[in-house]
């Protein structure tokens, strides 16, 4: 995991600064249902490094291209049933150096394990703001529906996920779909390998052209070596012209019990 991290960052230090680009990608992850346990608090570092992105400065928005993201999340479970996320997004690049980006706060509610539905559900409303450097949407809210399921081997998960922006130019689309999707398979009992598509495809009332939406598939390897840590680690490209070309993301996790 260390090694993985000094690679970013001598990825972003060697690399020289050169179609608009979103610059949401600060959390790249597709939610599971379970929450985290009453009376835990996780902790986790998302990383990820943009490779190949948008080059030049556009409506004064920095060019996504060699920027290092780290973002905290600090999640607490309350009872079985609702937790509270926090997050902190940073940015770093050559130019500018390292920036705080903004914050988002995560309420979650979920179906409890004790009534034993078929899949798994939750919901997760996050709200919060961006500096305009960073996102053109400064202040926005995402719902996201949660549905998951384990089939043997198999963990197939879908969240389909609707956005608003309150100030910026987005406000006149409304409410927008951002879909994401989750398949893995369990090679091992630790080790977990698949893909995650994520989508925003515009207004609900009608989806942008194609080539304005944003879609992105990763090659992603999960780790579950202990109930204590969580492990991501994906690569990405993107499939339209909006979308930023060439992405590596990691996610690091600790459990910590305060009982």
């Amino acid at each position: 995991m260390i090694l993985t991290r000094v690679f970013l960052l001598t990825a972003m230090a060697a690399a020289p600064f050169g179609l608009l680009y979103a610059q949401g990608s600060y959390e790249i992850q597709v939610y599971g249902s379970d929450l985290v346990d009453p009376g835990a608090t996780m902790f986790e570092l998302h990383s990820n490094f943009t490779f190949q992105g948008s080059k030049t400065i556009v409506d004064g928005m920095y060019p996504t291209e060699h920027q290092l993201h780290e973002t905290l999340e600090i999640t607490h479970g309350f009872n079985d049933w609702f937790e509270l996320g926090f997050y902190v997004f940073t940015s770093a690049d050559l130019r500018v150096g390292w920036q705080w980006v903004g914050d988002h706060i995560r309420p979650r509610v979920a179906v409890p394990k004790s009534w034993k539905w078929p899949v798994g559900v939750s919901l997760s409303t996050e709200v919060g703001y961006q500096r305009a450097a960073y996102s053109p949407d400064t202040w926005t809210i995402e719902i996201r529906p949660i549905v998951d399921k384990t089939i043997g081997r198999l963990y197939l998960c879908f969240n389909p996920t609707i956005d608003r922006s309150f100030h910026g130019p987005s406000v006149p689309k409304g409410v927008t779909f951002s879909p994401n999707v989750k398949v893995g398979y369990d090679i091992t009992k630790a080790v977990n390998v698949g893909f995650e598509y994520y989508g925003a495809l515009g207004p609900v009332t009608g989806f942008d052209p194609l080539q304005q939406q944003q879609q992105q598939i990763f090659a992603v390897t999960d780790l579950n070596v202990s109930p204590k840590w969580e492990f991501n680690f994906g690569v990405g490209v993107g499939l339209t012209g909006g979308t930023d070309h060439l992405l590596v993301k990691m996610i690091i996790g600790r459990r910590v019990t305060t009982k």
